[in-house]
């Protein structure tokens, strides 16, 4: 079984100091089911990728003992799709060969293993049970960009139809951990046919490697059954625990929320990017437009955004403030702070601080975001908020998103009054959200532009609302920056001039 990974960041050859595998050379590990080689096709400045072999052996996979019968017939063991179809044992080898690239750690390039960088992944032979769609439906929420062809049983023969297997290539700009941990957990999901025992301490192994994604997943239920070999009592543990972590998260993607839950489900195609994730996106694109290098997330909850955040080089200072203790801990294990490289930890800091009171500790930053917050508190408590952000910490810079309660219509099952999240106190309409802006804007001496995040709706407008504002000082003085660097630019210009036409 074959899997390749290519990446165009350049130089590419860093795949190498990433992987902890040298291109010059095949490297081979010994396997509990017979053997991994890692090598590279190809590895220049502009391309390079590294291909991992996974070598079955018949009688170790059945343990050595010849009446043991993995496939449910008598010869078994030997007669399978094993050697070539990627299954779980290619997750086993990845975990293996690729430990810690998995946890995002590099010696040599601890600020690229940080970063996003553009990936390609390619399964040949994906043995994926629920077809070429389950395969979109799983990978396509994360970012990835996914085309998943059905194999046919024979090609001189189209009439018998299609097999079992998909041929799969994931494209996408992720940071390197995060696409080998979504193969390590998502492979054994399609192949649906774990070949080890699965113990207790799998919950674990999948929550780790899921931290940051398989919370908000809208196929997580799925992903947990079959990861955990439909073993009912792990799988209800594991889904308890990651209901836990999405009650502690930012308010659940309006999108992927089930309705058994009480809440709702968004009619989208799961193709798409979910809202919560064009959402991150949009405040990171609010946030480097601005210049900031220094940003707050107030009120953090688990860290999505903050992860997001951590992987851009540009932002050098960030900060997570939340109110809850409980939170800031699953955070800082979302960030993965005790494995992460000391110089990447000392861009990081987690506070415990209300929103609603005056924190010296938050002054002088360069941004803030106030990302699915301000719906949260009662509206009485408003004031306080406005009073300690806008008035007390006065960021730059300060991006705010809260739901359209207009767009509710779209969503079904959701009724006139009814709000999208149990927590939510209140959902502003797209006039009462920006008479708030303008209001805040004009008492504390900023200027906004409003925005929406998602599918624009001729009738109700976008799901999510977002305003920008921009401190009216900080326009003046980047003002006063570019005139002065302009005069210094021609007063040296004007010296060059002098100096040559003294030496001619």
């Amino acid at each position: 079984m074959l899997l390749t990974l290519t990446t165009t960041h350049r130089p590419a050859t860093d795949l190498g100091h990433l992987l902890v595998k040298h291109p010059d050379r095949v490297q081979s590990f010994d396997l509990p089911a017979g053997a991994a080689h890692v090598f590279y096709p190809e590895a220049d400045e502009a391309r390079c990728t590294a291909a991992l072999l996974v070598e079955v052996d018949p009688l170790k996979l059945g343990g050595g003992r010849k009446n043991r019968a993995p496939e449910g017939f008598a010869l078994g063991q030997y007669v399978n799709d094993r050697p070539y179809a990627a299954s779980s044992l290619l997750s086993s080898a990845l975990a293996k060969v690729f430990r810690s690239a998995l946890r995002g750690e590099s010696r040599d390039r601890p600020e690229l293993a940080a970063s996003a960088i553009p990936l390609a992944v390619r399964v040949p032979v994906l043995r994926c049970r629920g077809g070429a769609d389950l395969a979109v439906r799983i990978f396509a929420p994360l970012g990835w960009t996914v085309t998943a062809t059905p194999i046919p049983l024979d090609e001189t023969y189209p009439e018998w139809g299609d097999s079992r297997y998909v041929d799969l290539t994931l494209t996408g700009t992720l940071r390197l951990a995060d696409a080998l941990n979504h193969l390590y957990v998502l492979l054994p999901v399609l192949d649906d046919a774990k070949h080890y025992w699965v113990a207790p301490d799998e919950v674990d192994k999948l929550l780790r490697a899921g931290a940051g994604w398989l919370a908000g997943h809208p196929e997580r239920g799925l992903i947990t059954r079959r990861y955990l070999a439909h073993r009912r009592a792990l799988a209800g543990e594991a889904m308890a625990r990651l209901t836990e972590l999405r009650l502690a998260d930012e308010p659940p993607a309006d999108d992927s929320i089930e309705p058994a839950t009480g809440e709702v489900a968004a009619v989208e195609d799961v193709r798409r990017a979910s809202l919560a994730v064009r959402r991150r996106e949009a405040v990171l694109t609010a946030l480097r437009d601005s210049g900031a290098s220094r940003v707050l997330d107030l009120g953090c909850g688990g860290g999505a955004l903050l992860t997001a955040l951590v992987a851009d080089r540009r932002f050098t200072e960030v900060v997570g403030v939340d109110v809850s203790d409980r939170s800031l801990g699953l955070a800082a294990r979302r960030l993965r702070l005790d494995r992460l490289p000391e110089r990447q930890r000392d861009r990081i800091r987690l506070w415990q601080s209300a929103l609603t009171y005056r924190d010296d500790r938050l002054r002088g930053y360069d941004a803030a975001v106030l990302m699915e917050v301000v719906e949260h508190l009662d509206p009485p408590r408003l004031p306080a908020l406005e009073d300690a952000v806008f008035g007390h910490a006065r960021p730059g810079t300060v991006v705010v998103t809260t739901p359209n309660v207009e767009y509710n219509v779209r969503y079904e099952g959701l009724g006139p009054d009814r709000f999208r999240h149990a927590d939510h106190r209140f959902e502003w309409t797209r006039a009462e959200f920006a008479a708030w802006v303008d209001r805040v804007a004009a008492a504390h001496g900023y200027t906004a532009v409003l925005g929406g995040v998602g599918d624009d709706d001729p009738e109700v407008g976008t799901p999510t609302q977002m305003a920008v504002l921009t401190r009216a000082d900080r326009d003046e003085r980047a003002g006063r920056d570019e005139r002065r660097d302009r005069d210094e630019r021609r007063d040296r210009n004007d010296s060059n001039d002098r100096k040559e036409a003294t030496n001619r």
